[in-house]
């Protein structure tokens, strides 16, 4: 039932967010109909800007019914018409970038948080040996600084002084994007260094969150339990100190996880990478109001998502969860 509870609060807050999405760019001043019209400073002619209405779904019916045919068109996946990109449609714009944003960071998550962790977890384990003295120093040193700091360091030596990985874009000029392994070779490479970059700067905080934890369930009633019971090292680390200190990192791992899809905006930007950050970038400078809104729609439901995905998890692997 509390997961029951839980989930239904999910789904309110969606709720919350899609009628949000709604009200916020009709109390603005001006729409993007004549933000659109602006950029052509006169050169227009006036009934024009009746067609650009029309174009971009701009009514002036009541606000239930506009409403009713909100919430019509998002079940239809429709999101407008990006200004910047025009006349393509939002959703398929933000599906290009989500596709670059997923594959960088939400990879780049994925490797940060599981190395993370393995050594957080073991370095609790072998308390006082080199993987528990020197690295979450080391590692706590890199994640000091800024990411983009990084990211600028590492193109300049890697991608500039060396020569060693492309700096600019998601692929190279003499690829044709499809399923093709000369295309996935490219983009691997080309995801390498602003991908590492990622990773460096939040190795250390995922390691350090595990060890810290791993090091407190060492002492709880199920560990002791499982010693006393005679179990081999491997299933007392794996089954009970692991399962257990692995639900705090896992709940983080799921807002994380959800922010994925805002990208990394200015790792984006040091390398012209061309994801979700890019895209809220462009829209902000080109008063983009649909692509904005379906940006914000979609970063706040891959937030409660994920969030609800990982209460799912704790549930399976914590009984006392389930009371």
């Amino acid at each position: 039932m509390n997961l029951v509870r839980r989930l239904s609060l999910y789904l309110l807050a969606a709720w919350v967010a899609l009628t949000l999405n709604f009200i916020l760019p009709r109390a603005m001043p001006g729409d993007p109909a004549q933000a659109l019209y602006a950029r052509f400073q006169g050169r227009l002619d006036p009934e024009a800007l009746g067609a650009l209405r029309l174009t971009l779904g701009i009514s002036d019916a009541p606000m239930f019914e506009q409403y009713m045919s909100y919430l019509g068109q998002l079940a239809r996946g429709e999101l407008g018409t990006s200004l910047v990109y025009f006349p393509a449609p939002v959703g398929e714009v933000i599906g290009v970038g989500l596709g670059w944003t997923l594959f960088l960071a939400g990879g780049a998550l994925i490797v940060a948080f599981a190395l993370g962790s393995g050594l957080g977890a073991w370095a609790a384990w072998r308390r006082g040996g080199w993987t528990d003295t020197l690295l979450p120093p080391l590692l706590s040193f890199l994640g000091a600084f800024p990411y983009f700091w990084l990211a600028m360091a590492a193109a300049w030596f890697f991608g500039v002084q060396l020569g060693w990985f492309p700096v600019r874009h998601a692929y190279g000029p003499e690829v044709t994007p499809g399923w093709n392994l000369d295309f996935a070779a490219s983009a691997v490479r080309h995801a390498l260094l602003p991908g590492a970059t990622m990773v460096v700067a939040s190795l250390g905080g995922w390691m350090l969150t595990m060890r810290n934890t791993m090091v407190g369930v060492l002492g709880d009633e199920p560990v002791r339990f499982g010693l006393a019971r005679g179990l081999s090292p491997r299933r007392l680390f794996v089954d009970y100190a692991l399962r257990l200190a692995l639900l705090p990192s896992l709940t983080s791992f799921g807002m994380a996880l959800g922010f994925v899809l805002s990208g990394a905006l200015l790792t984006e930007m040091v390398f012209g990478y061309p994801g979700q950050g890019m895209l809220l970038l462009q829209a902000v400078r080109g008063q983009d109001y649909p692509l904005l809104q379906g940006l914000f729609l979609t970063i706040t439901l891959a937030v409660l998502g994920a969030n609800a995905v990982v209460d799912v998890l704790v549930v399976a692997l914590d009984p006392r969860a389930r009371s």
